[in-house]
């Protein structure tokens, strides 16, 4: 994944200071600058100072993950932009670069969600889709490189894999590196307008490189911090409202089939594209989860100060206390819940314990 384009830091400064996105424009004017010329350790003090007084700011907080980054926290990067992503579900810029360290560490099928949830996000983000096209690329490759390694005589398995690996080594285009781009990221949500056509208050600013994952690289990096969204409009009140119970209900739901222990119904909440939490083969999770199922004598699963967050009609989160209580231990913990609604039925694609 050697292919990132690099993106022009002047714009976004100006921008910056022209329409007082945050208000402390000048620090975090001071951290680029200095994220630019490579001191990423004084970048990141100024950052930290300034989140110290605003800690939601999320320019502040995307530039926090894109230094992090190039110092080599790859582990605390994700959990910024993951952050990030739940508390501004409308901004696509966060799920792409979740994506960008994602399948830096070989994990195509969580960065395939992200970049799924950023189109979703804002569907003319060609950045994202880009990105999307490559990760099915490179799965396709390793696809066919277990197919090979099943029968090394398909001689059309070949064909394709050599094909997919001539595109990687030529990179985009048949160039051999990454032409220079701009992208802009609106302060407003998302409308499906084009990137490209963004309002002024837009901010460019320079991505943080990754690690590569194959001699062409694979998914271009976020063009910008983005500036916290306004509220959206109220006509958009009453499908957010109704996509808001259906999570919450379909949460009810899941938990009370685990109090039930009924293994099957509490899997099928679990979609087909679910990432496991620690990238376990599903099948042995499952194993896992029913066994754990079955052990106790008794259990009891509440989700505690539910909060969800929409991102369109058939994608959400929500956060919530899990309250577990069985026969032989009582336990509480955050958890988040990633749902899409697949065939008209709410499905789980993402676990996360501990936020």
């Amino acid at each position: 994944m050697d292919m990132f384009k690099k993106f022009s830091l002047a714009t976004a400064l100006c921008a910056m200071l022209s329409f007082s996105l945050t208000g402390g424009a000048d620090e975090i004017q001071d951290a680029n600058k200095l994220f630019k010329q490579g001191q990423n350790s004084q970048a990141l003090e100024k950052v930290n100072a300034f989140l110290v007084g605003k800690p939601k700011d999320a320019q502040a907080r995307f530039l926090k993950g894109l230094i992090v980054n190039e110092q080599g926290n790859i582990a605390e990067a994700i959990k910024i932009f993951s952050d990030l992503t739940d508390d501004y579900p409308e901004l696509p810029e966060p799920y792409n670069n979740l994506a960008v360290l994602y399948a830096s560490q070989g994990q195509y099928e969580k960065a395939k969600v992200a970049l799924e949830m950023a189109i979703r996000t804002h569907p003319s983000y060609a950045t994202a889709h880009e990105n999307l096209g490559d990760i099915y690329a490179k799965m396709a490759s390793q696809a066919y490189d277990r197919a090979l390694q099943l029968d090394k005589s398909n001689t059309s398995t070949q064909t394709k894999l050599a094909l997919i690996r001539d595109l990687f080594s030529k990179g985009p285009r048949g160039s051999k590196t990454a032409p220079a781009v701009t992208t802009a990221v609106a302060t407003a949500p998302a409308t499906g307008a084009a990137v490209a056509a963004a309002p002024a208050t837009s901010l460019p600013i320079t991505p943080a490189p990754a690690a590569p994952v194959a001699t062409r690289p694979v998914v271009a990096p976020v063009a910008a911090v983005p500036a916290v969204a306004p509220a959206p409009a109220k006509a958009a009140a009453a499908p957010a409202a109704d996509v808001s119970a259906e999570v919450l209900k379909a949460t009810r739901d899941w938990a009370a089939a685990w109090s039930a222990k009924n293994s099957k119904k509490y899997l099928s909440f679990y979609a087909r594209e679910f990432q496991t939490p620690e990238g376990e083969d599903r099948g042995m999770w499952e194993s896992q989860r029913k066994e754990r199922i079955a052990k106790p004598k008794s259990i009891h699963v509440e989700a505690l100060d539910a909060k969800v967050k929409t991102v369109d009609a058939e994608h959400a989160s929500v956060s919530f206390k899990q309250s577990y209580r069985a026969s032989h231990l009582k336990v509480s913990t955050s958890k988040t819940l990633v749902w899409v609604k697949t065939g008209g039925h709410w499905q789980i694609v993402e676990e996360r314990s501990g936020k």
